[in-house]
């Protein structure tokens, strides 16, 4: 025992003693250690901020997180508190639109109705807030979700989803079409099934036969309805997102000689400069014609099949092969045979409904068709495989009308029922006839009339009957009615058959009070047939006598229309123009006699209309086979009256000039077109401004701020306001111009004097304009041969002297009258320049001893700078005496007192320019 307690002394624990620490250890770890609080305040404060939160106090995380929940209850909520959120920040959207989207569109397949009504209720406020190229990537998962919605098994998600879709068409339809192979499939799968029979097995195509469901809370014609108005409004969709596709009835067909009429329109001075490239395209339009056999492969012809949708001709006849067969079915439930209580052709709103609906969609099919390459060729193959069974089944109890007393027994079944769409206000049953019409003429042609003589005939006297009842029609039924008129038209060209239509529709266009979407589309086929007869050059045209009764009334009914609709007046101008210029005499007679209605100046269309309008009616002028004195007399009171451009009173006066006899024509120009004393009096009744009536009336105005008077001159200037004196110059510009394009200049200048001496001569108050206007023309005018009478020297030298001394006591402040200085200065100075006569009579009238001190600054201004004025220095050597003698009067009116500084220029200028007279001295400009 002692050997082994002796052996376990080397491992002996250590004893310790109550009180004392425990020894450390050699190998311990110290472990002490001190901290420090880190505080980030940037990081709290984004923790401290809040997304916005609905008034339950849900921000939009909280709100999708609950989208998941397994209650119908907490889902319809988070929706609910979705669209009130995004509806109060709308800008929370673009941050969360991802998973928006993602969530909404989970719920078009949900289980609870109430969740899909609120869903569908978020799609909409959603779809007012984001845009096409927002959502447009996230759109194929929306698509697959209404897609697997109208697949559903339950028939109550099938019903919603139809709202769902409502809702993408009207805010979103070219993202919605372009996935059309898939929705026209579900489409089809809404209201049939594909038929189990034995031809499965001998692999022929598939069959579908209408389906009928009593599970659903509607009659299965009232959900066939629902499916085929969404259907109708799917390819409208895409018929308007076509643009190869024409406008109904009334464009010309694609593939038409003149289908195109683009004018061009052509500045030849901008042309005459080589400032404008003019590039002609054959037939008149904007795209070059290119005679090629090769065509260029489109990029839609890349794509896949199934992607290409209806713009393949392959997907096109399928989907027409498929539906065709099932609204044939559709019509024959709606139709008059299988309604027992209802006799002939009599209608129940709710089946003419279905049965307008069934046309629409074949009426946008047949639009769809003509789009492709082979047009031809696809209405072939139309007629041949649908024309017996539309024969058949829908011209059997045609044409078709509604029966009152259906719509009183679905009154009241119908209250209580939301999804029953039978509404009186929507059944029209002229358009079911109309939608019809169109569809069965667009399979007829000029080749098979023989063969459906029997249904034409029917289709014509319902048109004919239509037009001519007196009914007030909407511009949709006119629209239709119009298509199906000219395509009869095109059908059987012979006048035997196309006067009768036409009588028809003048008897429409002549009711009164017609809308202004019924009376463009009246217009616009007027017209369009109105072409078509003209380009018959080939064969003796036989006018259609309703057609020119038609022309010859425009010209009065745009008297007449003013200024009450400026659109319907330029659509009648625009026909106007085009019958004028190709000569039509009808028209050009009406023209004629209602042109002093048309630009009269008070009250006329010309004056009435905005800027283009009156372009186009200024053109008009030159087609009028004659310009009497009164027609003048307007257009001579509209250039002048302020109420069109001044470019365009030059245009009309430059029109004028080229039906003058002085136009410089090699052929002989029209008769009697324009009279040559009635052409000068116009020029110059222009050129003065005003009329004799206001010129007598302006004579008895006195004193400012209007006048501008002088002792020195018996003429006392009117001053007129900056807007008409620019528009009165712009025009008095042109009048020179054709003045000066007369070949006898010396005579021109005779009859210009001749009209001064006796309308202006003598007048006590003469407008500033006219002043300035008239010395203009003499200046333009004034040559060698021409002899100036002492009467219009008088005349001229004191207007010169009244419009120098205006322009010498302008105020600085007067800006609207400075603008008028250099033109006037440079008038004044041109005619002093051409005339010495002038200017000495000028200076024989500066009579210092009449005037009061006050104006003698002014003499001496004037003195001074016509003596620095360097086309002036010659003459005014030439009455260096007169000009010392005026220096001499003033110096004696002014003597005894202080010379002031304007009489010691006035004494420079005379002793430099005129006394030494320097060799060699060049022309001193005058700058005031």
């Amino acid at each position: 025992m002692t050997k082994k307690r002796k052996h376990q002394e080397d491992f002996q624990k250590v004893k310790l003693k109550v009180g004392k620490k425990k020894p450390r250890l050699e190998n311990a770890t110290d472990t002490t250690f001190k901290t420090k609080a880190i505080q980030i305040p940037e990081q709290l404060k984004d923790d401290g901020v809040l997304l916005p939160t609905q008034n339950r106090k849900l921000n939009i995380k909280d709100l999708l997180s609950q989208m998941h929940h397994y209650s119908p209850g907490v889902k319809h909520n988070a929706l609910l508190g979705l669209k009130e959120l995004l509806s109060q920040c709308p800008f929370v959207i673009d941050a969360h639109l991802s998973s928006i989207i993602s969530e909404v569109a989970a719920v078009f397949t949900d289980k609870d109705a109430g969740v899909r009504g609120a869903a569908v209720h978020l799609l909409q406020c959603l779809a007012s807030k984001i845009r096409a190229e927002q959502i447009a990537p996230f759109f194929p998962l929306v698509s697959a979700h209404l897609s697997s919605a109208m697949t559903h098994i339950s028939e109550g998600i099938q019903e919603d989803s139809l709202k769902v879709l409502d809702v993408l068409l009207e805010a979103y339809p070219a993202l919605l079409t372009d996935r059309s192979s898939i929705l026209l499939k579900n489409f089809i799968e809404l209201i049939s099934h594909q038929q189990l029979s034995k031809r499965l097995k001998s692999r022929q195509k598939l069959s579908w036969m209408l389906s009928v469901n009593p599970n659903r809370r509607v009659t299965s014609q009232q959900w066939r309805l629902n499916v085929l108005t969404r259907l109708k409004k799917f390819l409208q969709a895409v018929v308007d997102g076509s643009s190869e596709i024409e406008d109904e009835g009334l464009q010309e067909q694609r593939d038409g000689p003149h289908s195109v009429w683009n004018p061009i329109c052509i500045s030849w001075k901008v042309h005459a400069n080589n400032q404008q490239h003019i590039q002609l395209f054959e037939n008149g339009g904007l795209r070059p014609k290119i005679n090629s056999s090769f065509r260029l492969r489109s990029l839609t012809s890349v794509m896949d099949s199934a992607e290409k949708g209806l713009s393949s001709a392959e997907n096109l006849k399928g989907f027409i092969e498929v539906i065709i067969p099932l609204l044939i079915e559709c019509w024959i439930e709606a139709s008059p045979a299988q309604s027992a209580p209802i006799l002939g052709n009599l209608l129940e709103s709710e089946s003419q409904q279905l049965m307008q609906q069934v046309l629409n969609i074949i009426h946008l099919l047949w639009k769809l068709t003509k789009r492709h390459d082979e047009t031809y060729k696809m209405e072939l193959w139309l007629r041949m495989n649908y024309l017996v069974d539309f024969k058949h089944y829908f011209m059997r109890h045609f044409p078709y009308s509604l029966q009152e007393t259906a719509k009183h027994k679905k009154k009241d079944s119908c209250k209580g029922n939301k999804n029953c769409m039978t509404s009186s206000n929507s059944v029209d049953h002229l358009l079911l006839n109309l939608t019809l019409c169109d569809i069965m003429v667009s399979l007829a042609s000029t080749s098979t009339l023989q063969a459906d003589s029997g249904w034409l005939d029917m289709i014509r006297k319902f048109v004919t009957d239509t037009l001519q009842d007196g009914s007030k029609l909407n511009s949709k039924q006119v629209n239709r009615l119009l298509g199906v008129t000219w395509r009869l038209m095109q059908i059987q060209q012979k006048k035997v058959a196309t006067e009768p239509l036409i009588k028809a529709v003048y008897t429409l266009y002549q009711q009164r009070n017609l809308l202004f979407p019924v009376r463009t589309l009246l217009l616009k086929f007027f017209s369009r047939v109105y072409q078509k007869e003209d380009l018959r050059t080939q064969r003796i045209r036989s006018r259609s006598k309703i057609l020119s009764r038609w022309l010859s009334g425009l010209p009065q009914q745009l008297a007449l229309l003013g200024m009450r609709n400026p659109e319907l007046s330029n659509q009648l101008i625009d026909i106007i123009h085009s019958a004028a210029s190709r000569s039509n005499k009808a028209l050009l007679q009406s023209l004629q006699a209602t042109a002093d209605r048309i630009y009269d100046p008070l009250e006329g269309t010309l004056v009435l209309l905005p800027a283009e309008a009156q372009r186009r009616l200024v053109q008009l002028v030159y087609f009028l086979p004659c310009l009497p004195t009164s027609l003048l007399a307007c257009l001579s009171r509209c250039c002048i009256m302020g109420r069109m451009s001044s470019e365009l009173a030059a245009t009309l006066i430059g029109i004028l000039h080229v039906r003058s006899s002085f136009a410089g024509w090699k052929c002989q120009v029209q008769d009697n077109s324009v009279n040559d004393v009635d052409y000068f009096s116009f020029l110059f009744s222009t050129l003065i401004g005003f009329t004799r009536e206001e010129l007598t009336s302006l004579q008895g105005i006195r004193g400012k701020p209007h006048i501008s008077q002088t002792q020195l001159s018996p003429v006392r200037l009117y001053l007129t306001d900056l807007d008409q004196f620019l528009h009165h110059w712009a025009v008095t510009e042109m009048i020179c111009h054709s003045l000066s394009t007369i070949p006898c200049q010396s005579q021109c200048f005779d009859i210009l004097q001749t009209g001064i001496c006796k309308y202006l001569v003598g007048l006590v108050v003469i407008p500033d304009s006219t002043a300035g206007s008239v010395l203009c023309a003499i200046n333009k005018l004034l040559d060698q041969a021409c002899i100036v009478s002492e009467n219009l020297h008088k005349f001229l030298a004191s207007c010169c002297y009244s419009l120098l001394y205006f322009l010498l006591t302008l105020d600085k402040e007067d800006a609207e009258h400075l603008q008028k200085r250099d033109l006037l200065w440079g008038s004044c100075m041109s005619a002093l320049a051409l005339l010495p006569r002038l200017l000495r009579l000028m200076l024989q009238s500066l009579q210092v001893s009449r005037i009061c001190r006050e104006e003698l600054p002014v003499v001496a201004q004037l003195l001074r700078l016509l003596m620095q004025h360097g086309q002036l220095r010659s003459h005014m050597i030439t009455n260096e005496f007169l000009v010392q003698q005026i220096i001499k009067d003033i110096m004696t009116l002014k003597s005894g007192e202080v010379q002031e500084q304007w009489l010691t220029d006035l004494h420079y200028c005379f002793n430099i320019h005129l006394a030494p007279q320097p060799q060699g001295a060049g022309p001193v400009n005058a700058v005031y």
